[in-house]
């Protein structure tokens, strides 16, 4: 199956999402048509256990943590997807950021 755009989505705590929005914008990711800087934000509430050898931004090694953060949802063409990715893992502060690219298929149906 054949497509030009993906999804991204991140998780990501609220203090970075403008930033990581400006720097995905100067990629071309987050363009939709005429428009850019086209992003989706909702507030999540994330829960994660942070492992021995791990070196939590929040929580504590072994102990099971819950903290408010924001699920970002951006569009990107495939071309831009490898430098988006390296834009979110310059400035996401996780040491595991969760990145889901996820295929958008719609021209397959017009």
């Amino acid at each position: 199956m054949e497509f030009k755009e993906v999804k991204i989505e991140m998780y990501v705590p609220e203090e970075y999402i403008i930033k990581l929005r400006n720097e995905l914008n100067k990629i071309k990711a987050g363009k939709v048509g005429n428009y850019d800087n086209v992003i989706s934000i909702t507030r999540v509430r994330g829960y994660w256990r942070p492992l021995e050898g791990s070196d939590p931004f929040n929580g504590e090694v072994g102990k099971i943590s819950e903290g408010e953060e924001c699920k970002i949802e951006i569009r990107c063409n495939r071309e831009y997807v490898k430098n988006a990715i390296k834009v979110i893992k310059e400035i996401h502060p996780y040491e595991e950021p969760l990145i889901n690219i996820i295929p958008i298929v719609n021209e397959l149906f017009e």
